[in-house]
């Protein structure tokens, strides 16, 4: 009788411990997921991490898109603080007659737009070079075109505007333009090494075939490789168009007083306000306040925010497969 007891009992007691292993099993589970990746606690921890990061981001976009609408009196009144009464939309008009918007956006245009083309083309074919030809001199090369991503480019500043005033480039967007064209100018060592690293994670298969039929390197290049290196081209002509757009200091020295662009005309934007309102004898325009000068940076800032909102799928395709994630 005391032997079914005990042999009751161990049954028991290892049931329990199923159950309790079981449970504990399920909670893990439920929590941590199957792979400890998947559960709830970490799912909200990267949500968690992610709404913070897209928070430190959007949250001043959102304050200049709400600010910017704001009329005076919305300012002073401490109740209103994200929606406006009313959308006061006469801010934007008169920082776009501030800023000659057309004037100062087709300048901008001009000195993003076509250096960025011409550094995308031409560190194209300097990536496309160090990726797949070895030669003499390649690592001393590369070490240099490095050397000009690390050089603060105030060090060159003085000789590179002595050297275009001494051939008459200064006031046009020719000093951006010419050093683009042979893989220089702002960035170009970044951007060969984001093409380097996209051109490795190519398959040379595809290059041996065409060369097994004939192609040669550049034919390779222009008929093989560039169709399939669309979201590298996108990425590279994204940045440098941005880092082109919002140049003021080189701008201001190479363009002087001939070209004004859009953050150029932004820098000196209480003066302009004063001048064009102050002129026209409107006193009740003259003085400036916070809304307006947010609503001329929402001008400027407009046109990169629709170029992302229209490239982010390039952007992220190329950040899998380059540097830009330490691969």
């Amino acid at each position: 009788m005391k032997k079914d007891n005990v042999s009751i009992l161990k049954v028991v007691k290892a049931v329990d411990k199923k159950m309790i292993e079981n449970i504990g099993y399920k909670i893990k589970r439920i929590f941590l997921g199957k792979k400890g990746n998947d559960g709830i606690v970490f799912k909200v921890f990267i949500y968690a991490l992610l709404i913070s990061i897209g928070f430190v981001y959007l949250y001043p976009i959102f304050y200049m898109v709400s600010h910017s609408f704001k009329s005076l009196k919305d300012l002073l009144d401490p109740t209103v603080l994200w929606l406006p009464k009313s959308l006061h939309v006469d801010n934007y008009i008169r920082a776009w007659n501030v800023l000659d918007f057309p004037k100062a956006f087709g300048a901008s245009m001009l000195n993003s737009v076509l250096p960025a083309i011409s550094q995308t083309v031409s560190c194209a074919l300097v990536g496309y070079g160090f990726a797949r030809f070895k030669f003499p001199g390649k690592s001393i090369m590369l070490v240099f075109i490095l050397l000009t991503f690390i050089i603060p480019v105030q060090v060159v500043m003085i000789p590179l505007f002595l050297l275009f005033k001494q051939y008459g480039l200064l006031g046009s967007p020719l000093p951006f333009i010419i050093p683009a064209l042979f893989a220089g100018g702002i960035k170009s060592a970044l951007f060969i090494l984001i093409y380097m690293q996209f051109f490795k994670t190519v398959p040379k298969a595809l290059e041996e075939s065409a060369q097994i039929d004939g192609a040669g390197p550049f034919k390779t290049f222009f008929r093989i490789i560039i169709p399939i290196s669309v979201p590298a081209i996108v990425v590279v002509f994204l940045f440098s168009l941005v880092w082109h757009w919002n140049e003021t200091y080189m701008a201001s020295l190479y363009l002087g007083e001939s070209m004004r662009t859009l953050p150029l005309m932004l820098q000196s934007f209480d003066l302009a306000y004063s001048q064009e309102y102050s002129s026209s004898g409107a006193t009740d325009m003259v003085n400036i306040n916070e809304s307006i000068k947010l609503a001329g940076t929402m001008l400027i800032i407009l046109p990169l925010l629709i170029l992302y909102l229209f490239a982010q799928k390039w952007f992220v395709e190329v950040a899998d497969k380059t540097g830009l994630t330490g691969e």
